[in-house]
């Protein structure tokens, strides 16, 4: 297993390599998003966003827990974007059937699924992975590890370049 670190010096270069990751993407991908409180998870995600072509914009779904964003054609969107956030399922007695009841194994084959503080949660949903570490430093520049489990990601994270 091999993986890939990207330092970012701002929070704009974090917002720009996640519209480079979605260069990558396609339906059915899952991507599990590790890393401290602000450390840049939704502004990663808000690039996929962008790079997916998605309607609206990309928030933190902290409190509503998962939001669809359906592909906008005029954006050259063709693949939906799932963003869940499982940080306060992890207080819950069984975090597992509160994901459950999000039903993301629903979507899961149609959409870019992003899960941030889904490590231990969601892996299930999907043969293949891409876990995202993220971490800020004291400087604010972010060190991103992009680690692939399965299927190609290793080729695809190579076409990063």
């Amino acid at each position: 297993m091999v993986t890939v670190r990207v330092t970012l010096p701002t929070v704009e270069d974090t917002h720009a390599f996640g519209r480079r990751l979605a260069g990558v993407l396609r339906a059915g991908d899952l991507l599990l998003l590790t890393g401290p409180l602000g450390a840049g998870k939704t502004a990663l995600t808000r690039g996929l966003g962008v790079g997916l072509g998605v309607r609206g914009d990309v928030t933190s779904p902290t409190f509503v827990i998962a939001r669809v964003h359906r592909p906008d054609p005029a954006r050259g969107g063709t693949v939906a974007l799932v963003h869940a956030d499982a940080y306060r399922l992890g207080d819950a007695t069984d975090p597992r059937a509160e994901i459950d009841d999000l039903d993301l194994d629903a979507s899961v084959d149609d959409s870019v699924t992003v899960v941030e503080w889904g490590e231990g949660l969601v892996e299930q949903l999907a043969d293949a992975h891409l876990r995202v570490r993220i971490d800020r430093r004291d400087d604010d520049s972010r060190v991103v590890d992009l680690e692939p489990v399965g299927g190609d990601w290793t080729q695809r994270l190579t076409a990063l370049g």
